[in-house]
């Protein structure tokens, strides 16, 4: 769908987008994919401009990571942890180099988002009964090899969006044996170097197609009033909804772990196959 010829993204579409964000960043249901359904829903999504903002509002959620866990990240002796977070992060920037002309084209498809929603929902309704006998509960505990492996893990969310980065990571931690509690802190550990890198290239390496020219995201940004106000507020809104959104996943993962995340991505899924078909129909 093409974005509507007499506005810019308002405030209001803003304020929708980084509220999907900062709910759906850390939880395994997809925030891209969740964002992709609502903005093609307020056509809006084929916008050069929409597309960045998806992503550089990641940032936002970044910084919730650093305030609740601080603690973690200013313990600057302790070198493993961070080198941890950088093997882990390593394929996934790699395959997004090798693969980000296909992965752009699958992020305007909403039928692939609802079948990877599907598909991730699946697997979510089982994994719990997979990985029962989890003994690892510390970080400290996580070795260079295991954080490699969940780093691996990852790739699925890069090659196939919709899949959620949450939720591929925290399936990876527990297949190394890590509690589903502490599966999902690494999760959110390895989220801030990898949408660091997402939102970084984005805003400063990346080149937009704007009308025709090519714009960096930075300059994209601060092309209009409209566009540098929706960012701060996107970001703003990512942040203080982020941070709400870990402290109720971390509880709900204690009291009922991962199956409700299932059924609700394969209902979110159906949503979607079934408003697509009604939209064609109609429109036939």
């Amino acid at each position: 769908m093409q974005k509507r010829n007499d506005e810019l993204m308002t405030t209001a579409e803003a304020i929708i987008l980084a509220v999907i964000e900062g709910l759906t960043e850390f939880l395994p249901v997809s925030s891209t994919g969740h964002m992709i359904i609502a903005s093609s829903a307020m056509h809006i999504a084929s916008d050069p401009f929409t597309k960045l903002f998806t992503i550089a509002i990641q940032f936002g959620a970044i910084l919730s990571v650093l305030v609740l866990y601080w603690r973690k990240f200013i313990q600057l002796t302790n070198f493993k942890f961070y080198i941890k977070l950088g093997i882990a992060v390593i394929p996934a920037l790699i395959i997004g180099k090798l693969f980000g002309d296909r992965i752009d084209e699958a992020l305007e498809n909403p039928l692939f988002i609802a079948g990877t929603l599907i598909a991730g929902g699946v697997v979510l309704l089982f994994v719990d009964q997979w990985f029962k006998n989890q003994n690892i509960r510390e970080e400290s505990r996580i070795t260079f090899v295991k954080a490699f492996f969940i780093g691996c893990w990852q790739i699925l969310a890069v090659l196939l969006p919709g899949m959620s980065r949450s939720a591929s990571t925290i399936i990876g931690g527990m297949q190394q044996r890590l509690t589903r509690e502490l599966a999902a802190e690494f999760s959110f550990f390895l989220a801030v170097p990898t949408l660091l890198a997402a939102t970084g290239y984005s805003l400063v390496l990346k080149k937009w197609e704007v009308a025709g020219v090519e714009m960096k995201g930075y300059e994209l940004v601060t092309a209009t009033p409209e566009n540098t106000h929706a960012f701060i507020i996107g970001n703003i809104v990512a942040f203080v909804v982020a941070i709400l959104a870990i402290k109720l996943f971390i509880g709900v993962v204690k009291r009922y772990g991962f199956r409700i995340w299932g059924i609700y991505r394969i209902v979110a899924g159906l949503v979607v196959l079934l408003t697509d078909y009604f939209i064609r129909r109609n429109a036939s």
